[in-house]
């Protein structure tokens, strides 16, 4: 069974990927967190294990929202880490996720 991803999903990761193509990810970017903003951005179905898989990435990261260059208008806006949350998602993603049992 699919998930659906929100439309601030989307536009998260649609965001995301317009940084990316303007070279703002970074060289640590993966083609992982590429491929999740491609998908997420175009709206297409998120499986069990891709919940999964942005379920820990949001664990994982949310200490990167403490960086600079995390929030608008801060120096270095967007930083690699705030262009890779947001290819996964974002804060959006991060909610959207958290909602989702897998159980």
């Amino acid at each position: 069974m699919g998930h659906q991803p929100p439309k601030d999903v989307q536009e998260a990761a649609q965001r995301a990927v317009r940084w990316i193509e303007e070279g703002k990810a970074g060289k640590g970017f993966t083609d992982v967190g590429r491929h999740r903003a491609h998908q997420l951005g175009d709206g297409k179905e998120v499986s069990d294990g891709d919940v999964k898989k942005m379920q820990a990435y949001f664990a994982r990261h949310t200490v990167d929202k403490d960086a600079e260059g995390f929030t608008r208008g801060g120096d270095g806006y967007p930083s690699p880490g705030r262009v890779a949350w947001d290819a996964w998602g974002g804060d959006a993603g991060e909610r959207w996720v958290g909602t989702i049992d897998l159980d």
